[in-house]
Formats: C-alpha cells, structure tokens, sequence
C-alpha cells in the first residue's frame, strides 16, 4: 500500500512522544505494524525493547501476525499485548501471581449478587442492576477514586458505598484480583516498589498504544511511568471512536498528551 507523508512520517519516527490522530480506513494497523518493522530493522531497536498494547486479544493477535508477514518472520522478541495482559505478567513475575488468583466473572457476579442482598437491596436478583454496580466499581478503580469521591447513578451513594466494601472484603477473603485490580495493582507495584518500575523501563524502552481514545486514568499513569526516562511513547488514536467510556476511558487523555509532552 502506498503511504501519504504523514504516515511515512510517522513510520519513521524512532525515538521521543509522537500522538497520530487516525480516523477509520486511515491505514492506522499498517502504520504501526510498519513502524515497528521500522524500528527493529532500519532503525537497529531490538525487537525485545518494543512494546506494543491494545484492548483486546484479537487485536493485539492480529498486529502481531500482520508484523510477522510484513517483516517474512516465524516470530519474534517484540511483544503485543493488551493492556491487562501485559499488566498481568508484570504482577505475575511480581508477586508469582497464577490462574487461581484471578477473580471469574461469574464469581464476580455471585459476590455481588450475595453483598447485594446482604444490603437490602431490592434489585440484588436484577442482572442489569448487577451488571451497573459492577461497572460503577470499575470506574472507582480505573480513575483511582477514594470511595467518597465518586456519586453513583444507580442507587445511594451510602448503600453503594457499602456495596462496594463488601464486595471488596469478600474478593479480598478469597485472595482473588477482578479485571480492574490489576490495572490498580500494577500502578500500586510501580510506586512503591522504584526498582521493579526500573526493571521494566529497561525492557521496554519502546511503547506504543493503539486505539488511545479508549485508554483510563490508571492505564495512562502506568504507560507514563514505564516510558521513563525517555518516553518513547507512541500512541495512535481518534476521539470519535470511544467505546470504553463504562470502564472509564476518557478521549480527553487524547488532549493532555499534547500538554504532558509538549515536545
């Protein structure tokens, strides 16, 4: 496919924060999966520096396939990944984390569906009741709110508030993460633990995100701390194709790019 200037521009861009703004049918898989090609051959960057994450598994599989037919490659050292994935192996090697720890979205809803009725609750059967509670508890984790900050839209805010404790309590009694901790948990080793931080700044020294009108506060702040100090941090979006806002994306994430790297 033949590239417009701005896409050769931004295939050749190697080092330094680079926002591409991409609307749908603007060539934004092949741009990646060609600067990344870029990188790792013209430009020298060993493939195991290179970060790439996105949302879902399917996208993170097909980039990856398309990068190994564009470079005629059976593999490769560089890694795609989802954001959860990729946080879950930080934690995994952290902390030894396996399967067993990670909390089922059926045993999710049957915690919440128990600390429900235990509040009185009259909507505990109610599976859209449910299904809201749970995003609502997600947006608490993925903006990183103190439980007081936040106003929930579908009940109370103090019978929300004790749903939330005690459905925290009980997936904490069985030492299990959900979907959101580990975003929350992955910040939370970053900060306190500078040496782990500096151990994955080493190995991946180049990141790039794709679909970044989806991306949440606690998802911003980790990929920020990883791309210290030199913030090679390449991100490709379009704020009209937001989807994620129930898990707290914010295309306004698009905006404060600009001004965290003015260069």
């Amino acid at each position: 496919m033949k590239k417009n200037p701005s896409q050769l521009r931004a295939i050749a861009h190697l080092s330094g924060p680079m926002m591409v703004l991409a609307g749908p049918g603007s060539g934004k898989t092949s741009v990646i999966v060609e600067r990344t090609a870029y990188m790792t051959g013209e430009g020298e960057i060993p493939a195991s520096s290179v970060l790439v994450v996105t949302f879902s598994r399917a996208a993170a599989k097909e980039m990856r396939e398309r990068f190994l037919k564009f470079t005629g490659q059976t593999s490769t050292a560089v890694t795609f990944g989802t954001f959860h994935g990729v946080f879950y192996g930080i934690l995994k090697q952290a902390y030894g984390l396996g399967a067993g720890n990670i909390l089922s979205e059926e045993e999710k809803y049957r915690i919440l569906r128990r600390v429900s009725e235990d509040c009185g609750t009259e909507a505990a059967e109610e599976e859209d009741f449910l299904h809201d509670i749970a995003e609502e508890i997600g947006l608490v984790k993925n903006n990183g709110l103190k439980i007081g900050q936040f106003v929930s839209k579908k009940c109370r805010q103090d019978t929300f508030r004790e749903l939330y404790e005690k459905y925290e309590a009980q997936r904490k009694a069985v030492r299990k993460l959900d979907f959101d901790d580990m975003l929350v948990l992955c910040k939370d080793l970053f900060v306190s633990h500078p040496d782990v931080l500096k151990q994955w700044q080493t190995k991946f020294k180049y990141i790039l995100v794709d679909e970044f009108q989806d991306i949440n506060r606690v998802q911003y702040e980790v990929i920020r701390m990883l791309a210290l100090p030199e913030n090679n941090l390449f991100v490709v979006g379009d704020d009209d194709q937001a989807i994620y806002g129930f898990r707290g994306a914010d295309s306004e994430f698009m905006f404060r790019f600009s001004e965290d790297y003015p260069q």
